[in-house]
């Protein structure tokens, strides 16, 4: 591990819908004297930003490319469908794919859900350029849209809700750096995230050559000399 200057700091790139704010107050209270910078993209971006250098690590949204790249899963997002709040499918706690079958279902050219087959619902005329967008087309009446649930929570509107969708793909979130010899902060920070605590050590401490059978010193030091022949006859 190569150690930080004086001056470095940690940069992290992070998709929206993704909340660091439990990292960023862990890290800071580990790394008081290292800011950490936070830079918001999307994931093609994010991960763009990490192969350049710009960010040291990015939370990002698979599928992405991992040439070149570490990729430790963090945790997968539930799959939810937008609505109107009067539309039909509010009656329902969660809904179905198949329920979505007569729907037309808007698909946000930044949308990054992965599909096995064929997505819900049916297309429409054309595809918004982003979330956003797609959430103002579902407020007026055109659409509905599917997305990861903290997109939805982070695009909320009085006028729309959302329902799970069962039978969805999950949204899995990652945490992506070079594949390179880490820093010792990005050791740091993967520490944080796989919620090691301070005193923990991310190797065991070594125990010695294993093939070497003699006592250590301190052991020798306890074990008692053979006691010489004393008994007259």
């Amino acid at each position: 591990m190569t150690e930080p200057n004086d001056t470095a700091s940690f940069r992290l790139g992070y998709v929206p819908g993704v909340t660091p704010g439990k990292w960023a107050r862990m890290w800071a209270e580990r790394r008081p004297h290292v800011p950490l910078q936070l830079v918001m993209a999307t994931t093609d971006e994010a991960v763009e930003l990490v192969r350049a250098g710009a960010v040291d690590a990015g939370l990002v949204r698979l599928p992405i490319d991992r040439t070149g790249l570490h990729a430790i899963p963090l945790y997968t997002e539930a799959t939810v469908a937008v609505v109107p709040k009067e539309h039909l499918l509010t009656a329902a706690e969660e809904v179905t794919v198949a329920d979505l079958a007569d729907e037309i279902v808007l698909r946000p050219q930044d949308d990054t859900l992965a599909w096995p087959e064929d997505r819900p619902g049916r297309a429409a005329a054309f595809e918004p350029a982003t979330t956003a967008d797609a959430v103002e087309l579902v407020a007026a009446g055109v659409g509905l849209l599917v997305l990861p649930q903290s997109l939805a929570r982070l695009h909320h509107r009085r006028d729309l809700t959302y329902r799970p969708l069962a039978d969805a793909p999950g949204s899995s979130v990652v945490l992506t750096w070079p594949d390179a010899e880490n820093t010792d902060l990005m050791e740091e920070f993967i520490g944080i995230v796989r919620g090691r605590t301070v005193n923990s050590s991310r190797t065991a401490p070594p125990r010695g050559n294993p093939g070497d059978t003699r006592p250590s010193k301190k052991n020798a030091a306890r074990r008692p000399r053979a006691r010489r022949g004393t008994h007259r006859r």
